[in-house]
């Protein structure tokens, strides 16, 4: 696809944006805005005003007003300035076309996406944790006014839809859709050690399981995974996969995946259905894996893939011979994009709903799947628990996908639904968490809309 004939508007305006949000997606967004054609983001939002005015000047940007009511943005508009502020309100008047949401902040998401859409502003969801429990309404509210919602190319959902549509359009048939893990498995073979996310173990007898060997591969898998002292499983994935289930109707095989310690010769064998000697039950199945490598070799950086069926033998078998990735049974193939360049590649979700009116996800996601909580220690009546750290995560809480329930006392609770609650009694390790076990806030933002999600009853 010719990128400069898809946008050709770029050549008649400028797309306006403001950012909330200025960690390390923000940053790099505004960071490679200033060398993006046709796009402009003077417009910084954080928890204090004093911090996005930091990151704009740390990305070059001069003439900086920290700005605390509408008024004083409005002037700082005018005189060309670019803007800081602590309040997305401050700046929701401004002539702004799009409105990037990158807290991280599910309740801070609901509050600054429902705030961009009622001042007409397109959407682009960053935050996973929002668009995992209230996605679909917010991308319905936004319909409603001439406006669009949309998952972000940068981040795997946007990323994962876009593969595996584009497989879908050239007539391939998809067996299972997927991303890597964030952090790599790096087995040394000299130590005996792996290191991943700067955690490094011991792990004796893996290298025994380096190579398959023509070993089945739940053997293989198995036997990693039980060597290897890590965590193996994160809410983050699991988070991204739902709003890729909610756009594609996909689901996984099993509620915490199978995420196998994998290099990425054997995904095309591994992400496979059981019958063909892979890991999976079902057709079109949504996975992780934990990339697998040896110090110097190249990373799947986090990317996405998807496993096809090799409908015609010789197609593949020279597809094999040019390096693609092909099981050794020769019935599935693996086609990746081993990259998700945060907000430097974010560009095209903001042309894309400025620009032509279209998300870089699905039209209309409905609520296929939910992420949930899941008990992995006793949780005595009185816990608070709330998400925090860099993944945004709950202690001894895990994530499940599930498919998507109403609420009610006695179905599970959506993941970051739980965040800064209360438990009203004990929950014990290896149960959900369900809505009835938590002293829900009504007046949350993200409760109102879920609500609100939950009532639809017509999703065509």
């Amino acid at each position: 696809m010719n990128h400069h004939r898809y946008f050709a508007g770029l050549g008649t305006r400028q797309v306006e944006c403001a950012i909330v949000g200025t960690g390390g997606f923000g940053r790099s967004f505004l960071a490679q805005a200033r060398h993006v054609k046709g796009l402009s983001c003077r417009v910084a939002i954080d928890r204090d005003a004093g911090t996005a005015a930091k990151v704009l000047a740390s990305v070059g940007a001069t003439g900086i007003a920290e700005c605390a009511d509408a008024a004083a943005a409005r002037v700082a508009w005018d005189a060309g300035k670019s803007i800081a502020a602590a309040d997305l309100a401050v700046v929701a008047d401004l002539p702004v076309d799009v409105v990037l949401e990158a807290t991280g902040n599910p309740e801070a998401g609901a509050r600054h996406a429902r705030l961009a859409i009622e001042a007409g502003k397109h959407v682009v969801m960053v935050t996973k944790e929002t668009d995992s429990v209230v996605g679909p309404v917010l991308a319905r509210m936004a319909a409603g006014r001439g406006f669009v919602v949309s998952p972000i190319d940068g981040d795997q959902p946007s990323l994962l839809i876009g593969l595996a549509t584009w497989a879908q359009v050239i007539g391939l048939r998809i067996v299972a859709a997927g991303k890597s893990s964030e952090y790599d498995f790096v087995y040394d073979p000299a130590t005996g050690q792996i290191t991943s996310n700067g955690v490094t173990v011991d792990a004796p007898g893996f290298g025994d399981w380096l190579d398959p060997a023509g070993r089945p591969w739940a053997e293989v898998v198995a036997a990693r995974a039980r060597l290897v002292p890590l965590p193996q499983r994160a809410v983050p994935d699991l988070c991204e996969m739902v709003v890729v289930a909610n756009a594609l109707d996909m689901a996984p095989d099993r509620p915490d995946y199978h995420a196998p310690i994998a290099r990425i010769t054997e995904l095309a064998d591994l992400m496979a259905l059981k019958a063909d000697c892979g890991l999976l039950e079902g057709k079109g199945q949504l996975d992780v894996f934990n990339c697998l490598r040896l110090p110097g070799e190249p990373s799947f950086a986090g990317g996405v893939f998807v496993t096809v069926a090799c409908e015609d033998d010789e197609t593949w078998e020279m597809l094999r011979d040019k390096g693609h990735v092909v099981a050794r049974n020769g019935k599935t193939a693996m086609i990746g994009l081993p990259r998700h360049l945060l907000g430097m590649e974010a560009a095209t979700t903001v042309f894309e709903v400025a620009l032509l009116g279209v998300s870089s996800g699905a039209d209309k996601p409905r609520p296929v799947m939910d992420l949930t909580a899941h008990a992995d220690a006793d949780l005595p009546a009185g816990s608070l628990l709330v998400a925090e750290g860099h993944h945004h995560t709950i202690r001894n809480v895990s994530g499940r996908m599930t498919p998507a329930r109403a609420l009610s006392d006695d179905t599970p609770i959506p993941y970051y639904l739980l965040s800064g609650r209360t438990l009203k009694r004990d929950v014990r390790a290896g149960q959900m968490i369900l809505c009835g076990d938590v002293d829900l806030d009504t007046g949350s933002e993200l409760y109102r809309l879920r609500v609100q999600q939950d009532a639809i009853a017509d999703w065509s």
